[in-house]
């Protein structure tokens, strides 16, 4: 029998390097292989200062994506400088276990339209399909959950783009086994299945996944 694959996931951390090292201190307690953190690792786009060395300090396999306050190019500073990957369009392989991800990010400094969010799972999506567990990794979750109906109340409108209509295209199209976003504060800790994908805003505090 196989071993699992255990992850910890966590976003929405905003430059708060007490918080980094408390999660990596949980990643480290529950000996985790992996950590995967879904986007606004800074507030702004300001280069943040320990937010991922303390789970390099652990020894911990990391992988990013960006949010709606992260640039790209800081993105893709941090993943350089401490030797992580950032999936955002990309895949990666553990054992019998596939991860792709985007920032699928709808508003702000990194706003894609909706037809490109599902491209770029898609194109991530398309070099693991074989394999026989696949996990989506975005910042911002799917339209038509309850994510997105706790945030609209929480906003007192429902006007906003608070959720992805490329992330939901992407769920029902590609099927993902989970998805683990983040970026709805309020939603934090949610777990709920859209068409068969097990959906969940793991949010600050961290989720830990066995798959």
């Amino acid at each position: 029998m196989k071993k699992k694959l255990k992850i910890l996931a966590a976003g929405d951390i905003h430059g708060d390097s007490r918080l980094a090292s408390q999660l990596a201190r949980k990643a480290d307690k529950e000996k985790v292989d992996l950590v995967i953190l879904t986007g606004d690792l800074t507030e702004g786009d300001q280069t943040p200062k320990g937010i991922i060395s303390p789970f390099i300090k652990k020894h911990k396999k990391v992988l990013i994506i960006p949010g709606n306050h992260d640039s790209f190019a800081t993105t893709d500073f941090l993943a350089e400088l401490y030797g992580i990957k950032n999936i955002h369009g990309y895949s990666v392989k553990y054992e019998d276990v596939g991860i792709f991800g985007c920032s699928a990010v709808n508003i702000g400094m990194n706003s894609m339209s909706e037809s490109e969010i599902y491209t770029l799972l898609k194109k991530g999506f398309d070099k693991i399909k074989y394999l026989n567990k696949r996990i989506m990794i975005t910042h911002t979750p799917p339209t038509n959950t309850k994510m997105e109906k706790l945030s609209h109340a929480f906003l007192g409108t429902d006007k906003l783009d608070v959720a992805s209509k490329g992330v939901e295209k992407a769920v029902k199209k590609l099927k993902p086994d989970v998805l683990l976003c983040s970026h709805l504060h309020e939603a934090e800790g949610i777990e709920e299945i859209l068409d068969k994908t097990l959906v969940i805003n793991v949010g600050r505090k961290g989720k830990v996944i066995e798959i």
